[in-house]
């Protein structure tokens, strides 16, 4: 993700080594708020970000309309938290009755397929 090595560079040509101890944290940290930064904007925005318009998915609030930045960053925070605790938050879609992840239940967000017209 180029977001991902923008974001790397700048926090390297400032500290110029984060191998270990707080730098370390630090830069991991950042690296999520910049991940954050780039979904949140594309889901305020759009709905989606390029891999879901590729995908022909939109994310909206459950009743289809638009979700703004509160929902957003709660909705990607929930979902890094599922993350770490070993995809548990992303496994919940097997049992979950709508086949929904873990952060769009508590968050009040769902994953809409997109209609596509076909020119012909």
């Amino acid at each position: 993700m180029p977001i991902l090595f923008l974001a790397a560079y700048l926090f390297l040509a400032i500290v110029r080594d984060a191998q270990t101890g707080l730098a370390h944290a630090l830069f991991q940290a950042w690296l999520v708020l910049m991940c954050g930064s780039y979904f949140t904007y594309c889901w305020v925005k759009g709905g989606r970000t390029l891999a879901m318009k590729t995908w022909h998915l939109r994310l909206a609030q459950a009743d289809g309309s638009p979700i703004g930045w509160r929902r957003a960053w709660l909705r990607y925070a929930l979902a890094v938290a599922g993350l770490f605790l070993f995809g548990l938050g992303y496994l919940w879609a097997f049992v979950d009755r709508d086949g929904q992840f873990l952060h769009d239940r508590l968050a009040g967000t769902r994953v809409f397929a997109v209609t596509v017209k076909r020119d012909g």
